[in-house]
């Protein structure tokens, strides 16, 4: 960085300090040595891959505006030398080199973002177990629409985003609860527009324990109680589909057999008829043409029954196949899934307690159930009609409610076994008042939480995962993630983590910059919720001189700045207190 006492004018004060944030944190350096394979002619790759990420850091909604905005971002030299940069490229060099990136120089950037983030997290990580004793994980799938006659974003599909089916992209997301920022984005990962959240759940929960390094202890008995249910099913299914095809066997035998006994009866009946019409004999019920006419009568009978039952058979052969098909499949996927839970439990020698909130979306039995077996404290909602309706069809008028919220009733049921559930679930019904209309929705609960003796407490700790779906929307309205800046598979995917690892920088600085700039606004020093909109939105295109000191600059902001009479005395120096090896501990 340029050593000077020089005063150079900055149309974009927060990226200057932001910039100093990253060469603390050692993310500037880590990315510039990143290896690409795209040559230099003016600027390097890795010069224009910060670049993206500023335009990301700085809420631009179009790659082009770091060019042609009010005032260029490429043109502002405080912000190169903040960055450790010797200038800026202009937007078209830009999207050429992200055009170009390929996936695995995509993955090493996000690696870096992970390597500069661990620090900071393993703290948080820390921090929430002593205070709180648990990880609290909210996961949500969002949409990232795209033009619907667009035919140049690769693997954009149509599916519901939002109110709407539209054509693009899902992202499939999982935050942290943090007692220092509030909230710790770990994982966004894109996906096709027709993604749908109950494919997710899974994924979201390994990306989370990849990102913490930690896991609770995997419930192993209860799999265990399942994985004999189970047995036991493959075992009945298994005798009726012998049942079946036996039945159908004996029925197929039969059917050729009555066929022939049939044509030989006929050909009897006929000779006979013949005899007692030459011979002018009286016909009989018991003589010897009327026991041909009953024989012929009962064959007939039989090849129609047969002719129905075979067809029948085969039909339910087929499904009980498929059952037992089924059944197999399931118990062979249980019994991988307790072989490997029981190989994670001998190694997993700190486990945690944690809670992993979702949305009904995700909430199907099968998902419920492998939260369950994972060893989480589960709130969600059940998905579609599952449980809703059924619930509804319990409630009467003497049904006693209990007020939650303020246009919110809640009902519920302890322990409550299903038969269409391996495990007892608490439920709730929930009722609420919008207008002259009545709507219910259902929560489901497992874990060790007393959740029925405090209904309101049950009410508000799942809705505040409310905090991941405020995430979103932030993304998409400040980090600018309802436009994509880009169209190349690798490119989209850098968008997705430069997003939400911005999120988490400006978090990050904020509380960087409230430990040492007394005339840091009164917005940005609250560290759980620091005004990130008006950060980026305002902070990063507002003007300020910047004095370049030995360990850092000084930022007056000019007259014309809305902060105008405010100086940070910023300092590239940062220390962070180390977490216990708990990382290392888990994978061990």
């Amino acid at each position: 960085m340029s050593q000077n006492e020089t005063e150079t004018l900055t149309q974009h004060a927060l990226l200057v300090a932001w910039g100093l944030f990253g060469q603390c944190i050692g993310l500037i350096r880590k990315i510039t040595v990143v290896t690409l394979h795209q040559k230099t002619v003016t600027h390097r790759p890795q010069t224009k891959v910060l670049e993206f990420f500023l335009a990301t850091l700085g809420g631009l909604a179009h790659l082009k505006d770091l060019s042609k905005g009010a005032h260029p971002l490429d043109q502002d030299q405080a912000v190169a030398i903040a960055w450790d940069q010797s200038g800026w490229a202009d937007h078209s060099g830009v999207s050429r080199c992200l055009k170009a990136l390929t996936a695995s120089e995509a993955k090493q950037i996000a690696d870096v973002l992970d390597e500069v983030s661990w620090p900071i997290l393993d703290r948080e990580v820390m921090l929430a177990l002593v205070q709180h004793g648990e990880l609290v994980y909210d996961g949500d799938l969002t949409g990232r629409p795209v033009s619907n006659t667009s035919t140049s974003y690769p693997g954009a599909a149509y599916g519901h985003m939002g109110d709407a089916v539209r054509f693009g992209y899902q992202a499939v997301m999982v935050s942290l609860h943090s007692p220092t920022y509030g909230r710790v984005w770990l994982s966004a990962q894109p996906q096709p527009g027709d993604t749908v959240s109950c494919t997710q759940a899974e994924a979201l929960i390994l990306a989370a324990e990849a990102k913490t390094g930690l896991r609770p202890h995997r419930r192993t008995e209860q799999l265990t109680g399942r994985l004999k249910g189970v047995v036991t099913r493959r075992a009945t299914a298994a005798r009726r589909r012998e049942d079946s095809q036996q039945a159908l066997h004996k029925a197929q035998e039969q059917l050729p057999q009555t066929v022939a006994q049939l044509a030989t009866c006929r050909t009897a009946l006929a000779e006979v008829e013949a005899d007692y019409r030459t011979r002018q004999r009286p016909e009989r019920p018991y003589s010897r043409l009327g026991k041909l006419r009953h024989q012929l009568a009962v064959l007939e009978r039989r090849q129609a029954r047969l002719e129905k039952t075979i067809p029948r058979l085969q039909k339910q052969l087929t499904f009980r196949q498929a059952q037992l098909a089924k059944s197999q499949a399931e118990e062979q996927l249980l019994s991988q899934r307790l072989e490997r839970f029981k190989a994670e439990n001998v190694a997993n020698v700190f486990p945690i307690r944690a809670v992993f909130r979702l949305d009904a979306g995700f909430g199907t039995r099968e998902n419920v159930a492998l939260l369950i077996e994972l060893g989480y404290e589960v709130y969600t909602k059940p998905y579609s009609e599952w449980l809703l309706a059924r619930l509804k069809r319990q409630v009467n008028a003497q049904t006693v409610w209990t007020q939650v919220g303020g246009n919110a009733e809640m009902i519920t049921w302890e322990g409550r076994q299903l038969k269409d559930f391996p495990y007892p679930l608490d439920i709730a019904l929930q009722r609420f008042q919008t207008g002259d209309t009545q709507r219910h929705s259902a929560l489901i609960h497992f874990g060790d939480d007393l959740v029925t003796s405090d209904l309101s407490g049950w009410f508000h700790c799942y809705n505040a995962r409310q905090t991941i779906e405020a995430g979103i929307k932030e993304g998409k309205q400040v980090f600018q993630m309802h436009h994509l800046k880009v169209r190349s598979q690798s490119a989209l995917y850098l968008q997705e983590q430069f997003a939400v690892f911005a999120a988490n920088f400006v978090r990050w600085a904020a509380h960087w910059l409230a430990t040492q700039c007394h005339q840091l606004p009164n917005g940005w020093r609250l560290s759980e919720r620091p005004n990130v909109k008006e950060q980026v939105q305002v902070g990063a295109h507002t003007s300020a001189w910047v004095s370049w000191q030995e360990q850092g600059c000084l930022l007056r902001f000019t007259d014309h700045s809305v902060f105008a009479g405010r100086s940070l005395q910023v300092k590239n120096v940062w220390a962070c207190q180390l977490a216990l090896p708990f990382r290392e501990k888990a994978k061990n």
